[in-house]
């Protein structure tokens, strides 16, 4: 009779374990490897694969590829009723509403966070921090949609549930709501929350994310007009980025750069750091970068009365947006668009925008089946 190895035995238990521990501290791509290798040589056992599945899911949307998340999300979801085991299911279905806002389907995640919502309030036990967690997606995925009142109603109510979570969660928490209060232009508020977001995050050593914080306040300095305290932000920024060795994020503190140059009304260091951004964003940066770095380059462009620059650097950062699919932020410029049109006395091609822009509203997609195709944003995640 062969003789137990207990080391092989536990081996998948013991890799999960180390996979999802990659998970929690940030390495997703190294997490995504292994999950991906555990289900390569996964038994029959659909717990198992199950549990490897939403980790999976879990991972991918980190990475913002929400169409890729969400045929394991749903798998992992299905096999949790099979197995009667509503908690799992439920964060399965958590992750599957994420994956969803990436890929801008926010009626889709809206609908399966208000199910969760009316589960965990009817007494389904997920977590301590379930409700918070809902909560603060829902507000993210309002905010994605345009709904911004909205977006803080939700953060809001979260905000009442603070008590006893990790000054990480906090920290998270606190960036969301900086970005919610920027976004109605409420930006002294969003600077106080943002600021209290930092101090939370320093406490913790989150390098990542105190880089993304500081350009986010970077950002709200700049359209407040206080250049001076937006380039401590941007520096401090920079300095973490290039520390955690996070070319996504990079890209886009770089592109924050440009934005800063423009508002100094410095010409040539506006295009230098658009030109950096889009060269960054073109080796592995974000495309989101490269969009803010044409828009910008548009903005300078009508400054100097350019139209023919102009249109042509809002064409490509609308054709970016197009390509992947991140239907608000395409809304909102190409409003900025079609306003620099009716400016230069162009009211039909001005209409032909806004049209656009509302039969984008109008006509937002239904629900994909899993495997269906669309781009990631960068609508936050919750930690």
């Amino acid at each position: 009779m062969p003789v137990p190895d207990p080391v092989n035995n536990h081996r998948p238990t013991t890799a999960r374990l180390d996979a999802d521990l990659l998970l929690a501290s940030g390495r997703w791509e190294e997490a995504l490897d292994l999950y991906d290798s555990l289900l390569a040589s996964a038994g029959n056992d659909p717990r198992q694969r199950a549990e490897l599945l939403r980790g999976r899911a879990e991972a991918l949307c980190r990475l913002f590829r929400g169409h890729d998340a969400i045929a394991p999300a749903t798998e992992a979801a299905e096999v949790f009723d099979a197995l009667v085991s509503p908690a799992d299911a439920a964060w399965a279905r958590y992750w599957l509403s994420g994956a969803h806002v990436l890929e801008d389907n926010p009626a889709e995640s809206r609908a399966i966070l208000l199910d969760l919502l009316v589960a965990e309030r009817a007494g389904l036990e997920v977590a301590p921090d379930f409700r918070f967690r809902i909560l603060v997606q829902l507000g993210n995925t309002e905010a994605w949609d345009g709904q911004t009142e909205r977006a803080l109603a939700y953060m809001e109510e979260a905000r009442s549930l603070l008590g006893g979570m990790s000054l990480r969660q906090e920290a998270a928490f606190l960036a969301g709501l900086a970005l919610q209060y920027r976004h109605v232009g409420d930006l002294e508020r969003s600077i106080r929350v943002g600021q209290e977001s930092l101090d939370r995050y320093r406490a913790t050593d989150a390098v990542h994310e105190q880089a993304a914080v500081e350009n986010n306040v970077g950002i709200t300095f700049i359209e407040l007009g206080n250049t001076e305290r937006a380039e401590e932000h941007l520096l401090r920024a920079r300095e973490l980025a290039e520390r955690h060795g996070d070319g996504r994020l990079r890209s886009e503190i770089i592109e924050s750069e440009a934005r800063l140059a423009l508002a100094r009304g410095d010409v040539a260091g506006t295009i230098e750091r658009a030109g950096a951004a889009l060269a960054a964003a073109g080796s592995g940066g974000s495309y989101l970068a490269a969009v803010g770095a044409h828009r910008t380059l548009a903005r300078l462009a009508m400054r100097r009365e350019d139209r023919d620059e102009a249109e042509a650097r809002f064409e490509a950062a609308a054709a970016l947006l197009r390509e992947h699919g991140a239907g608000s932020l395409l809304r909102d410029l190409l409003a900025e668009w079609a306003d620099m049109r009716s400016g230069a006395g162009d009211p039909k091609g001005a209409s032909d925008l806004y049209a656009e822009a509302l039969g984008r509203r109008a006509g937002r997609r239904v629900a994909e089946p899993a495997g269906g195709h669309g781009p990631a944003s960068t609508s936050r995640l919750d930690s």
